[in-house]
Formats: structure tokens, sequence, C-alpha cells
């Protein structure tokens, strides 16, 4: 066996332990690994529930209370790594999010079939840190389309098992909406297997509250 197929593992392996400070907010964990991620914003709050079969897929409970749609929906959402880039001291990644399931309008309306597709990408180092995704909705009486982009940079350079934070803005596009274009400066912490974002839309006077864990 030559030195090149001892060093290839061996350098993948040293990438994503470098890299995985930062890696907590991606929708596909560790082969085995469970997920739970709980988002808040001013137009829905959800909660996903996990599991990653392999290190390139991800399928689970996804349920979703939609204020801006006035729109319950409750499905299975299957998460694919389609592409990952690993560079010396970065990395990217390429995710397809596909969920399907019931929308139960607010009101007297029974539930419907109703889906939502979206696309996800991210390139970071342990300094900073980008990322864009677009999400497709298709509910009961109203299909809309999001685009949410972010910028990040992280103050300080902790070690494995410290506490890690970052400095983001949050800009999201929804042309459907009252005010399409809104920005969010937040903080994201974390530490070990959980991590916390906090942020406050200027627009809008909302709050950003967003929980993730690994286990």
């Amino acid at each position: 066996m030559t030195f090149l197929s001892y060093a290839a593992p061996a350098a993948a392996c040293l990438t994503l332990a470098v890299l995985a400070p930062v890696a907590e907010a991606r929708p596909i964990s560790y082969a085995g690994g469970w997920t739970a991620m709980q988002m808040n914003n001013g137009d829905y709050s959800s909660l996903h529930i996990h599991y990653s079969p392999t290190a390139f897929d991800s399928v689970g409970l996804y349920t979703e209370r939609n204020w801006a749609d006035d729109i319950q929906f409750t499905g299975i959402q299957y998460n694919r790594l389609l592409k990952r880039w690993n560079g010396p001291s970065s990395q990217g990644n390429l995710y397809l999010k596909l969920a399907a399931g019931q929308a139960d309008p607010f009101g007297s309306a029974g539930p419907e079939l109703a889906g939502i597709a979206g696309f996800a990408a991210d390139w970071e180092t342990r300094r900073w840190f980008t990322s864009f995704e677009t999400r497709a909705t298709d509910f009961p009486g109203n299909q809309s389309v999001r685009h949410s982009g972010r910028i990040g940079v992280a103050p300080y350079i902790g070690d494995y098992g410290d506490l890690h934070t970052w400095l983001m803005l949050q800009v999201d596009n929804q042309p459907d909406a009252a005010k399409p274009v809104t920005t969010t400066p937040l903080i994201r912490l974390f530490k070990g297997v959980q991590m916390v974002e906090l942020g406050y839309t200027v627009e809008t006077e909302e709050l950003l509250a967003n929980w993730i864990i690994r286990f």
C-alpha cells in the first residue's frame, strides 16, 4: 500500500476534525447520528428530528407552524448531501431538502397534501462562514419561494470543546411578502453537541431563535 493510500484518508479525517466545530447547523449528521433542530422566526416555527443512516443522507419528522401562510404542516423530510468540497483549511457543501406531508390551514378547512423543496449551500473556514438557501413551499392556496443568505465571522478561534462564537448577518428575500427583503443580525453560540442562535429582524421587529442538538 502506497503512502498516498494512507495519507488520503488521514487528511480527510483531519479536515473534518478541524472543521467539526462549525458544522453543527447542517441537515445531516454522522452515520448513525440523531439531530433535533428547532427554528423560530417571524414567519414560522419548526421542529425537525432526523436520523442519518449514512454521512450523506438523513430522514425524519418535520413539522412547521407557518404564521405567514396560516398553515400547520406535518410530514417527512429527506436531506441529501449532493457535493462536498474539502480544501486545506475550508469546506463547502451542497444539500437537497425535500419534504412531503399534509398542511392543515388555520380555521375550518381540512388538511391537504403539501410539500417543501429546497437547496442549501455553504462554505466555511474556522474564521469565515457564508451560506445560501432557496426554499419553495407548495401549501393549499399558497405557493411561495424564499431565498436566504448569510455571512459570518468568528471573533476568535476556539479549540475543540471550547465555547465557539459567530457573528452573522442574514438577508432574506421573499418576493410576495409585505416586506420582501429583511436583514437579521444574529449571534451563533455552540459547544459540544448543542448550538443556539439569537437574532433580531430589523424591518419586521421580530426575534429569531434557533436551537440544535446532536445525539
